[in-house]
């Protein structure tokens, strides 16, 4: 970028490795045995903790983001990273804060920030950090609306080293004065394009304000259009910028089709091709809120193992419905895109858009919820015949083709009939005679 502040680091990005994080090719070690080391991790200068922490979780070997992330950030200096989700970002930025917070410096003031788009993303952040956290005593803190705030300010007063949370909650827990912000090492913008299309650019800008002017920022992106660089230049300092994106938007672990279907034959198509398919896990995504409750309910009388989860719905219900899909309770799960970012479940085998999304983006991160961290996936798209365009607009977006598909036997648009014409040589009916008295009407020509 010309002009630009940020300190451009070399294109040339670390080898794709063979094995991939949360590989379950670990030999099994004896119950009370020291953890050996992670073999790919130990060239990465963590600490022994840090690496028998790596090898209780099972990642074995860094994905390319946190290979080539992970000494950067341990170095204490800005970094702006460019990944699609599904790459192991979180565990990028979660293993340099857990390396460089001070324990000598420890107290009831949070030492890391990390902001996060959804209420979903922050519970699953927070768990990934607690996992990576194994053998310390650090205290990590997820705060999201929807929850009562009472108790996170309980937790707040008890102290926290890490705290993850959604931007509105934090900014609403910085003004009551338990969540202070004094002794931050570091910031972490995760899913920031995310968060800014949604609207916090303002709550972002208010917090990022009342942080210590000497930390570190971490930003990572799925893109970083105008306003994530624009964010970037105000509180960023000289960020080393690494771009892990692929040259094709969509991951190459993932089959990509599309059916082309009337709008009132969707679901009976969605109830053959999840038949035709017996998915190990799927997220059927919807437009919106209540199209997501109508096929959670039409879908849960012919399918065991479905339940469905929006924007709509009391966060007790929504971390409930998405424990019981991480643990793999939940076969089928009906959503709106609050699940489109960052959700990371390691049996997601098949994507269905059962609407359009919005934005070719919003494919690309819906897609993105299976094929992660090397693994193979499957996503559909239903488009009805009006849709031609947006079906074009994704394909030139992923610069790739979606295959054609088709249930066997079931007729997805109807076949219009076709239309009776006279025959030539009939000649036109001869108008009838007005009654008696009557005026013949005029005959207006129509307009096209």
């Amino acid at each position: 970028m010309p002009d630009s502040p940020f300190t451009e680091s070399p294109k040339t990005l670390p080898p794709k490795q063979e094995s991939r994080e949360n590989s379950a090719s670990s030999p099994p070690r004896a119950e009370g045995a020291p953890a050996p080391p992670a073999a790919g991790f130990n060239q990465l200068d963590l600490s022994d903790v840090m690496l028998s922490a790596l090898a209780a979780a099972a990642y074995h070997e860094p994905s390319p983001v946190q290979a080539g992330f992970i000494p950067r950030a341990l170095t204490g200096g800005d970094v702006l990273g460019q990944a699609r989700t599904g790459t192991g970002k979180t565990a990028a930025f979660a293993i340099p804060i857990l390396e460089r917070i001070d324990q000598a410096k420890r107290g009831r003031r949070p030492s890391a920030l990390v902001l996060v788009p959804t209420r979903e993303l922050a519970v699953q952040v927070r768990d990934e950090i607690a996992k990576l956290a194994l053998g310390r005593k650090t205290r990590c803190l997820a705060v999201y609306g929807g929850k009562p705030i009472r108790s996170q300010i309980s937790q707040l007063e008890r102290g926290s080293d890490i705290v993850v949370g959604t931007p509105g909650r934090v900014l609403d827990l910085l003004a009551r004065g338990p969540l202070q912000l004094e002794q931050l090492q570091c910031v972490v913008l995760d899913e920031a394009d995310r968060m800014l299309d949604i609207g916090f650019r303002p709550d972002i800008e208010k917090i990022l304000r009342r942080c210590p002017k000497e930390r570190q920022t971490l930003l990572l992106s799925a893109t970083i259009d105008k306003g994530v660089e624009r964010l970037a230049r105000r509180y960023m300092v000289k960020p080393e910028i690494m771009d892990f994106s692929p040259l094709t938007k969509a991951a190459e672990t993932i089959e990509q089709h599309y059916f082309t279907v009337e709008e009132m034959r969707k679901f009976e198509l969605l109830v053959k091709l999840l038949k035709r398919e017996s998915p190990e896990q799927a997220i059927v995504f919807c437009r919106t809120k209540r199209g997501t409750d109508r096929v959670h309910r039409k879908l849960s009388q012919k399918i065991k193992g479905v339940e469905c989860i929006h924007g709509d719905m009391q966060q007790g219900a929504r971390d409930r419905v998405m424990r019981a899909f991480r643990e793999s309770k939940v076969r089928i799960l009906v959503a709106t895109d609050v699940v489109g970012r960052g959700i990371d479940v390691t049996n997601i085998s098949h994507i269905i858009n059962y609407d359009m999304p919005q934005s070719s983006d919003d494919y690309v991160h819906r897609v993105g919820r299976t094929g992660r961290m090397g693994r193979e996936g499957v996503a559909y798209l239903f488009v009805t015949p009006e849709q031609g365009t947006e079906l074009t607009r994704i394909e030139m977006l992923i610069n790739s083709q979606l295959n054609r598909d088709e249930i066997e036997g079931f007729q997805a648009v109807a076949q219009a009939a076709p239309p009776q014409q006279a025959p030539i040589d009939d000649a036109p009916p001869e108008p009838k005679p007005p009654p008696p008295g009557q005026r013949p009407r005029r005959r207006h020509r129509r307009g096209l």
